[in-house]
């Protein structure tokens, strides 16, 4: 991790679960990262109790307002210069078969789950290809992008279309970034303990009955996967629980 010191790593959703745990890793191995999420106060908050090595600037972004996600990376070009490292980990579903969801239900999924990544890589992509550096793009997908989730009495409509996207985004990146010094990852964990499932209206009581990996877990994965040498390249990554019956 020693080469990605003073390096600087933008998370989006980093007002909690994996995007904390990951910012609070990063900042302890000093790097400098930006946290983008819409819960500014949060961040600040939590991560103020962090006293690593390296800094943590929060920016208040909606991740589907292409507005507010191009301002956050003119923000990084003109104060921290470049994005060394990208990892797209914003993330909803909703608990509803596609009949009963509403269209603005459906299309909030999609923009957060997709288009707002796509817009987050380019952003990134256009800042790193302009310093010529090691970079990284590790987007969090789900094992919801390998197979349709088939659960009685449970449908998380659009949920798992979207994450088979963010795939097949992952494959075609890795593609069209031959030639540059930019590796991507797909990291595609099962259950995990964050608000995803609170949000969603996903009742606890189904979630204390199955095995579950804590938002720590997946952070310590992705240190594995940028501290591996630059002639390594980790593109599809899964992790489960011990016991994980989906």
């Amino acid at each position: 991790m020693e080469r990605w010191n003073g390096k600087v790593a933008v998370i989006t959703g980093a007002s909690a679960g994996i995007g904390l745990a990951t910012a609070k890793a990063l900042v302890n191995h000093g790097l400098i990262v930006v946290g983008l999420a819409r819960r500014k106060s949060k961040m600040e908050e939590e991560m103020s109790k962090v006293k690593g090595p390296g800094k943590f600037f929060a920016k208040e972004c909606d991740i589907t307002r292409e507005q507010d996600i191009a301002g956050a990376f003119a923000w990084i070009k003109d104060n921290l210069g470049t994005v060394n490292i990208l990892i797209n980990n914003s993330g909803v579903l909703r608990e509803k078969t596609m009949e009963e969801a509403s269209m603005e239900e459906l299309q909030f999924v999609i923009n957060v789950n997709l288009v707002g990544l796509i817009s987050c890589t380019k952003h990134a992509i256009k800042l790193m290809k302009a310093n010529d550096q090691e970079g990284h793009i590790i987007n969090i997908n789900s094992i919801a992008g390998q197979q349709v989730p088939k659960i009685e009495g449970k449908s998380y409509n659009v949920y798992s279309a979207t994450k088979f996207a963010v795939r097949s985004i992952s494959e075609t990146l890795t593609h069209e970034l031959l030639g540059n010094k930019i590796r991507v990852c797909n990291i595609s964990p099962g259950v995990v303990k964050t608000e995803i499932f609170q949000e969603a209206g996903v009742d606890p009581f189904f979630l204390n009955l199955v095995p579950a990996l804590e938002p720590e877990d997946i952070a310590q994965s992705i240190l594995h996967v940028i501290s591996a040498p630059i002639r390594v390249q980790i593109t599809e990554l899964t992790i489960k629980p011990l016991g994980e019956i989906f």
